[in-house]
């Protein structure tokens, strides 16, 4: 059978353009493949730069597991992290002109998936169930740790005992008031009390602190208060809790010697107990951004270390036998290190001062190697370290305000710019100082930017004027305060101690009158209301791309860091609070004002209301709502938002009320909220957060004009310190 003709076979030369669907896929390779190309390039010209990515990845994947709510998620991402490493090989293997991109989807996925086992198996290692409900309870308990908090009224003791109902052993926390301390109270005895204990709580509303998960973390299945009086059975034995003896001693011992404000302040710097610390000076102190000042972390560990290399050094130098024998800024430095790893272990070995010790080692191994001091390679594997060791920390904000002060110190100051300005040159004592003045300024500023995003997040406030007063209470601290403190302990030795006493005391108190003042300022704080994990992550990536490269590249990181500012502009006002118990509420108004159901001035669910409505406003009791009717058991009142009324009923008591006439009112309701559970006649027409409801969902977030209700079960998941009762 003849054909109807040939068909067309195209040529080189012809022209065939039009043919969109044969040329898409070609075309679209080869921008991928110019895109591979590039970065590639870019890869390869970083050097060194792309080691503290590896750290991202791991953090990342320990972030990933809290994110992640299910173990099956937890499963998949770890295979997904793998699976990114072997098609990286697989992809790449036979090409030499991919071997960055190669080596960097290999490494990255690998780090991803090694911090998600990390966090996982800690949590399997340390978590402790809870206690199933709340309960009076005689403990037969050992004590492991005891915290004096004489400011708060009471000494807390970490117990290990067990479970009166099932046997278990179990780890607790207990508060004795201070009238009821007694001098056996020490790490090792063993005593039986009773005490009143409850699991730990999970956060009030949406953003608030999780103490169930740190709880989780610190291996507490309970926590309370005591009842009646404690009976010792045991002594403890010598030598047990030895450094947090020394530690209470050193404590006592500089609030006698400096007493007030300041000696409480002094006790922290020597000894790292902030227990003594009243209230009105830790706000203060964070109000006016210094309350990383009474942390013992960077700067503190940094001064010592510094000051015992200075010294170090000085007096060796004097020897000159020694001095020909040995490599002094080597032995300068094994001095340091040793003086850095005492003050660490001496203030409690927490977290942040771990994180800045094994950050200090670092730069004296450099130092006494003849490397560059201040790299992010350094900051790297001081936070690998602190990840293999304790993965909860990365969700704290002690963890990530710390690191992200330090990239930004030495980001900044490896940057050309700043090397510039800061390079040695023949100028005047004065202008010499002006630069330092103003770099120090200069670095404040950065910090502050660097931390805000952090602080919202995690304390939905912010203090404005910090740069300013870090400018002066910093340099304060570091050279005239903590040096006095550490000569006038040196001089008790003697009894001449008094005379340097006295100045460190002025010097604190001048810490405290520019904390107090600056705090005092107008617009001194900003509150916010939970600004959400996504806009924290946003910021985050744009923020570790400023400071982890170097050269134009790393200018792209102002594009997320600007839509995290867009997206924090636009960050919603809740327009209803509803605490995790049912028992208190927050109404936010148009104009910002707070109505809240009971008057429980100074109440910490007062506080986290206050502060998760991002407004500075008097809180008003719920009555005075524009439009409200209120009974002795419930109150209704009207919410005009979005161009509807709603219609809102809230329980005030407990009381029985008649099933027929409830059903009736919450037919009316667009919302009912109450602390008890109600009847299923009680239908409302959108939402019923009565006892059950909250029992299953936490604290809750209302959104009216969007109708969205964020939950603090939304944020849970799989995880072992949440555990929600199931009802049928």
């Amino acid at each position: 059978m003849a054909t109807q003709g040939t068909p067309l076979v195209p040529f080189g030369d012809a022209d065939d353009t039009a043919d969109a669907a044969v040329q898409r896929p070609w075309r679209m390779r080869a921008i991928l493949s110019r895109f591979a190309s590039g970065f590639e390039g870019f890869l390869g010209a970083s050097g060194f730069d792309r080691g503290p990515w590896l750290v991202v990845a791991l953090a990342s994947g320990v972030g990933s597991w809290f994110v992640l709510g299910a173990q099956w998620q937890w499963i998949l991402a770890i295979v997904m992290g793998l699976g990114l490493s072997l098609a990286a090989q697989s992809l790449w293997r036979q090409r030499e002109d991919r071997a960055e991109l190669r080596l960097a989807g290999t490494a990255l996925g690998v780090a991803f998936a090694i911090g998600l086992v990390l966090v996982w198996a800690r949590s399997e290692t340390v978590g402790a169930e809870p206690v199933a409900r709340p309960s009076v309870m005689m403990l037969d308990a050992r004590i492991l740790e005891r915290e004096e908090q004489p400011a708060e009224g009471r000494v807390r003791l970490v117990l290990a005992t067990r479970d009166a109902e099932n046997g278990r052993a179990m780890r607790v926390r207990v508060n004795v008031p201070l009238d009821k301390d007694r001098d056996f109270l020490r790490e090792g005895a063993r005593i039986e009390a009773r005490a009143r204990l409850m699991p730990p709580s999970a956060p009030l509303l949406p953003g608030a602190y999780d103490f169930a998960r740190a709880a989780w973390f610190k291996g507490f299945a309970a926590t309370g208060s005591l009842v009646g009086t404690i009976r010792l059975v045991e002594e403890a034995p010598g030598g047990e809790g030895a450094i947090a003896q020394v530690q209470r001693w050193l404590s006592a011992h500089v609030r006698d010697q400096l007493g007030g404000a300041s000696g409480t302040i002094a006790a922290a710097f020597a000894s790292g107990d902030r227990g003594s610390i009243a209230r009105e000076d830790e706000v203060a102190m964070r109000d006016a951004g210094l309350t990383h000042l009474l942390s013992i972390s960077g700067l503190h560990v940094s001064a010592v270390i510094a000051a015992a290399y200075f010294l170090a050094s000085k007096l060796i130098a004097l020897w000159p036998w020694l001095t020909l024998r040995v490599r002094l800024p080597l032995v300068a430095a094994a001095i340091a290190a040793l003086a850095g790893i005492a003050y660490t272990l001496l203030t409690g070995a927490q977290v942040p001062t771990v994180r800045s010790c094994i950050g200090a080692l670092l730069v004296l191994a450099a130092l006494a190697l003849g490397r560059e001091p201040l790299s992010l390679r350094m900051v790297a594997v001081a936070a690998a370290t602190v990840l293999f060791l304790w993965p909860e920390s990365l969700v704290g904000p002690s963890f990530q305000m710390s690191f992200a002060a330090v990239i930004a110190i030495v980001a900044l100051h490896n940057s050309q710019p700043v090397r510039s300005f800061l390079a040695p040159r023949e100028e005047g004592r004065s202008r010499w100082l002006v630069r330092r003045v103003l770099m120090l300024f200069v670095t404040g500023v950065v910090i502050e930017l660097a931390l805000t995003p952090i602080v919202l997040f995690h304390f939905h406030r912010a203090g404005l004027y910090g740069a300013f007063a870090n400018v002066v209470a910093i340099p304060l601290v570091t050279f005239m305060s903590m040096p006095l403190i550490a000569v006038a302990l040196l001089l008790d030795l003697v009894g001449a101690g008094a005379p340097f006493w006295w100045l460190a005391g002025q010097s604190l108190d001048l810490l405290l009158w520019i904390a107090r003042v600056t705090a005092g300022q107008p617009g001194a704080v900003k509150l916010v209301p939970h600004i959400g994990l996504g806009t924290l992550l946003v910021f985050l990536a744009g923020s570790l791309w400023l400071a982890l490269w170097r050269g134009r590249e790393r200018l792209l990181g102002f594009l997320p860091v600007l839509v995290g500012v867009a997206m924090l502009m636009a960050t919603p006002t809740p327009d209803i609070l509803v605490t995790r118990d049912g028992r208190d509420i927050g109404l936010v108004d148009s104009d910002g004002g707070v109505y809240v159901l009971r008057d429980t001035a100074g109440s910490y669910a007062r506080e986290n209301i206050v502060e998760l409505a991002g407004t500075e406003a008097v809180p008003m009791l719920v009555s005075q709502w524009k439009g409200a009717r209120c009974s002795a058991d419930f109150c209704s009142l009207p919410i005009v938002k979005g161009g509807r009324t709603w219609h809102l009923m809230v329980a005030r008591t407990k009381n029985r009320i008649d099933e027929r006439q409830l059903a009736a009112a919450c037919e009316r309701a667009d919302i009912v909220i109450a602390d008890r559970w109600l009847p299923r006649s009680c239908a409302p027409k959108w939402l019923k957060a009565d006892g059950r409801f909250l029992a299953q969902n936490g604290g809750l977030s209302i959104h009216l004009e969007e109708e969205r209700i964020d939950r603090v079960a939304d944020g849970q998941g799989a995880h072992g310190w949440w555990d929600p009762p199931e009802f049928d």
